[in-house]
């Protein structure tokens, strides 16, 4: 199990995960990703057990859920479909196809792409709470709301996407292979 400073200790006895294993059932036994938007951390829980933690960067507009805010949506979801089997470490999707296109990899927190380019892997997420991240004007999935790896690794710790949630792309291809469809992703504020 790791050890991971920024997570609590008491994380894994909390009553979000008991209220997540019993609202959530069957995502829940799939495993979960449990983002911390204060904490720009997405950590990989199975079975009550911290798997891994990761640095991620969430939307610069901050969190909400209506379509067209450039927000990351709050609450509860699942991975939907996966995209990137095989496809090369950086390479670049348009529409959840790889261009065989791999940019510059940016590493520096003051370096910014004008692309916003979406590389490596692909969790299409899809909510789970109707009204809130599911269904008309607020839907996840219609928002194309993803965890990806992105060309802005320098500015990962940071909020700094469009609305998605950025991994590095060593550790979206790490966590791609982990994680099965219809895994549990719930994305809180702290």
């Amino acid at each position: 199990m790791q050890s991971l400073p920024v997570l609590s200790s008491q994380l894994t006895n909390s009553e979000l995960l008991i209220d997540l294993s019993q609202h959530y059932p069957n995502h829940y036994q799939r495993g979960l990703l449990l983002v911390n938007i204060r904490q720009q951390r997405l950590y990989h829980i199975q079975k009550q057990r911290l798997l891994n933690g990761y640095v991620i960067s969430s939307a610069e507009n901050g969190t909400g859920n209506i379509e067209n805010s450039g927000k990351t949506p709050l609450g509860a979801h699942y991975i939907r479909e996966k995209f990137g089997d095989g496809v090369p470490i950086g390479s670049q999707f348009r529409a959840r196809q790889s261009t065989r296109f791999i940019p510059d990899i940016l590493t520096q927190a003051h370096q910014s792409s004008s692309n916003d380019f979406i590389t490596s892997r692909i969790l299409w997420l899809s909510g789970l709470e109707y009204g809130y991240n599911q269904g008309s004007g607020v839907d996840s999935y219609q928002r194309y709301i993803y965890i990806h790896g992105t060309d802005e690794e320098g500015r990962l710790g940071s909020p700094a996407s469009h609305g998605c949630i950025r991994m590095a792309n060593q550790a979206i291809i790490d966590l791609y292979s982990e994680v099965r469809i219809d895994s549990l992703v719930h994305i809180i504020e702290q």
